[in-house]
């Protein structure tokens, strides 16, 4: 089996460490035989979406976001199709914004993909530090860090996860992340799918089942290191007790 994973734009959305997520998709692949491809898509460049198994889009600053703009626009419609179809996606932090109708940055609107029903505006204080989740798509708790300005508004859709720790999608610590079909947007950094292996085998589990049909029954691996790193990290901020 072979699982194609496409990079979005990483020229302009590269900060905080978050092309670990590809690495880490592409890693827990090969160490189940799998084949794995990744696919770094610049910006201007066409895209074939019916190649894509998975989409990893990163966070980025706002300049980039803006930058972004006049492309995101032209693969508007086949990124929206590819979503409706099922399509994988792991949007982070900025990337999570432009799923939406429109960031708002002071008086400059930037228009998003308009994929999901959300919207984000920026507020002047940053919320920064670690975050830990409760989420049903995964046994542990997600853990990750949180570094924004935006203060996204999700209405009616599914948060990500229940914050137990940290400020969340509006600053207030009740919910975190949208999830809609196979898309998580999401604020966490980290990056976050190394120290939270269910949710990276979410992700190539939706993906393998999308490409080949059937249930995706994925070996199991020993995350022994990764899953200790979580503990810690949840021990540390007191949210074992929780």
């Amino acid at each position: 089996m072979k699982v194609t994973i496409g990079h979005l734009y990483p020229d302009l959305f590269n900060l905080y460490g978050d092309s670990g997520n590809v690495q880490c998709m592409k890693k827990r692949l090969v160490w189940r035989g799998m084949e794995a491809e990744v696919l770094p898509l610049g910006a201007g460049e066409e895209i074939d979406f019916g190649k894509l198994d998975i989409l990893v889009w990163g966070g980025g600053s706002d300049r980039g976001q803006a930058l972004a703009v006049d492309y995101l626009n032209r693969i508007q419609p086949d990124f929206k199709q590819y979503v409706e179809d099922g399509g994988v996606v792991l949007a982070v932090c900025g990337a999570f914004q432009l799923l939406g109708k429109y960031y708002k940055a002071g008086e400059e609107i930037i228009k998003g993909l308009d994929i999901l029903d959300i919207y984000t505006e920026r507020c002047d204080q940053r919320l920064v530090g670690n975050i830990v989740l409760e989420s049903p798509l995964s046994d542990t708790p997600v853990v990750g860090f949180e570094n924004h300005a935006g203060r996204t508004v999700i209405g009616d859709c599914t948060p990500f996860g229940k914050v137990l720790y940290g400020r969340g999608n509006t600053g207030d610590g009740g919910y975190e992340g949208v999830v809609y079909k196979n898309v998580i947007g999401t604020y966490l950094h980290g990056p976050l799918l190394p120290k939270n292996p269910q949710i990276c085998d979410w992700f190539l589990k939706k993906a393998l089942e999308r490409r080949y049909g059937g249930d995706a029954a994925l070996t199991e691996l020993s995350d022994e290191p990764e899953l200790r790193a979580n503990r810690n990290m949840v021990k540390r901020l007191g949210c074992d007790k929780k």
